[in-house]
């Protein structure tokens, strides 16, 4: 048995969860998430808990139950509290600036990149060399995250580039040189 798959899923006060076939509806104080689960999974809601079963040992339904209540349960949590991402930025001239339409970066390129952030998705720059990303969506706001990443990854010699609040970059040498 799944160690994941069967423990309960938690609903809070004011989180509303209603289950059609394999259709999911999760609405909260932060908005609504809707998802297809898989067809072989039973969502079933009991009590103030939400259990995740399986219909059989077989392997593939294995692997699925410990997904879809760990995707139940971001979803629970993405309507309550919500995820958040933090990227920051390193490198002299890099910056990010805020448009209604998303973020302006700045990366060393010979242009700047305009980012159109996706719905359910706010950006904010603090200042600008730092970048937070929010939104009800695990999925999305990490998408987003890697997304802007994607532009300018740090690189190892200088550690210029955009990375994540926390990432450690490995640094390298440069060149010995001398004679």
């Amino acid at each position: 048995m799944s160690r994941i798959g069967k423990r309960p899923i938690p609903v809070p006060a004011g989180v509303t969860v209603a289950i059609d076939g394999s259709r999911l509806t999760v609405k909260g104080p932060k908005g609504e998430l809707v998802r297809t689960l898989p067809v072989d999974m039973i969502v079933s809601h009991e009590g103030a808990d939400l259990l995740v079963k399986r219909p059989s040992d077989e392997e593939r339904h294995k692997a699925l139950h410990g997904l879809t209540r760990t995707l139940v349960a971001n979803m629970v949590e993405g309507v309550t509290k919500g995820f958040q991402k933090t990227l920051e930025i390193m490198g002299v001239g890099y910056k990010a600036e805020m448009k209604p339409y998303g973020a302006l970066l700045s990366l060393g390129f010979s242009h700047q990149i305009e980012y159109k952030s996706p719905d359910g998705v706010k950006i904010s720059a603090p200042n600008p060399t730092t970048v937070i990303i929010d939104g009800m969506s695990k999925e999305l706001v990490g998408q987003v995250a890697a997304e802007i990443r994607s532009f300018r990854k740090p690189e190892p010699y200088k550690g210029k580039g955009v990375k994540y609040q926390g990432e450690v970059v490995r640094r390298k040498a440069g060149k010995a040189g001398g004679k």
